[in-house]
Parts: structure tokens; sequence; C-alpha cells
């Protein structure tokens, strides 16, 4: 039996002060990230989608929305697939490495990066994401399910199933604004993993080849 799970990133959130929200409440779309989100419902929603679980987080639960609407499905909230805690939380990082002169104790945080020692360990956001992956099977047995998580949860779980290493650097993350990680399962076993984005024309240029951007790490990544 063939089952897809879909590991659907959130669109553009509203951050005037670039500041990183990660599990912060207040955070909504964009503007383009509605637009965003209005893609994903249009490309997916003739999908054979029968179960569709989101992050409790604002941005997530409104980038769900349209492919909810047009698969007629009750999204069900997950916290396992929440954003990834992290202790730089609510800083703007804005200024680069600046940022670090202004807050010198930042850096007593980043003495691990296998860990890594300034967030959620990677083993634990792999634990919890692969837990609510395997009750999206489930619950999809046959067909196919969507989780709306975020980038650096999906980033982890992708280099768990892959067994790679968890060290890297944000701008590496093969994980855009609204990309779709699909893992495709024959019966338990996971046979392949898939990458797009349906909503990849949408991000500026700009912004997918800076540092800190949609398509690399925005300030919820960070850093």
């Amino acid at each position: 039996m063939k089952t897809i799970v879909h590991l659907l990133r959130h669109g553009e959130v509203h951050n005037p002060e670039g500041v990183l929200y990660g599990r912060r409440d207040g955070f909504h779309l964009s503007e383009l990230g509605h637009r965003m989100a209005a893609r994903i419902g249009e490309s997916l929603g003739d999908r054979d989608i029968v179960h569709l679980r989101t992050s409790p987080l604002e941005r997530a639960q409104e980038t769900g929305a349209p492919l909810a609407a047009a698969r007629g499905l009750t999204p069900v909230l997950d916290p396992r697939v929440i954003e990834s805690a992290n202790q730089f939380e609510g800083i703007n990082f804005g200024g680069g490495a600046r940022t670090f002169l202004k807050h010198p104790g930042l850096l007593r945080h980043l003495y691990n990066p296998l860990k890594p020692s300034w967030g959620e360990p990677y083993d634990e956001i792999a634990a919890r994401m692969m837990a609510a992956v395997h009750d999206a099977r489930d619950a999809a047995r046959g067909h196919e399910a969507v989780i709306v998580s975020h980038q650096l949860p999906i980033w982890t779980t992708r280099l768990f199933v892959e067994k790679r290493s968890y060290l890297h650097h944000p701008k590496t993350r093969q994980c855009t604004l609204c990309s779709v990680t699909s893992l495709h399962f024959e019966d338990d076993k996971l046979r392949q993993v898939a990458y797009s984005e349906p909503a990849g024309d949408m991000i500026p240029v700009a912004d997918r080849s800076a540092p800190f951007s949609a398509g690399g790490a925005t300030p919820e990544d960070r850093p």
C-alpha cells in the first residue's frame, strides 16, 4: 500500500521588525504569504489528500487553510510539528555578526553546533516530527496526507530519514517558503523522498540568494 506524507513549509510571514519569532504568537502570513498559501491550495487541491495536520502557530494554520478548503478537510492541530525552540527568540539578527557585539551573552550558546546548543536538540526535533509523520501516514493509508510545519523541523526530518549529518549551514537547507518535502511510503517503509516548490516563482530573487532570506534562513530559523 502506497502512502505519501507531504511536509509543507508555511508561507512568508509579516515581520517588519525582522525578529527571530520562533514559537511566539501573533506572527501571521504577509500578503505575499497568503498568495503563496492560495497557490498551495490550487497546486495540491486536486491530489488525493485525505488528512491534514498543522503546527498550532498562526502562520502554519493560515498556510493550510486554502488546501483544507479545497479538500474539504478539518486540520488537526499537532504541537509535535511546531517550530523548534531557540535561545535567540525575539532577537533581531538584521545586523549579522554585529548582533553578537550588541548581545555578547548570546555567544555562550554557540559551543556545540551538532546539538545545537542554542536550541532544541536535533534528535528531539526528528523524534517528534517522525511521530507525527507516522500518525499522518496511518490516518491516510493508501492516500496522501499533508503536515504544515516550519523550515528547521522539516529539514531536520529530511536529514534524519536520509541518514545525513545534522551539521549544516542554514543557507544549505532545501526548504523554501511553501515548499513540499514528500515522503513516499510502501506500507510502513519509506521508499523515496521528493521535493518541490509550488510557490518558488513567487519568492523574490534577492531573497533566495541572501544569507538570511526566504530561500535560506528566515528570522524564525537563525542562526
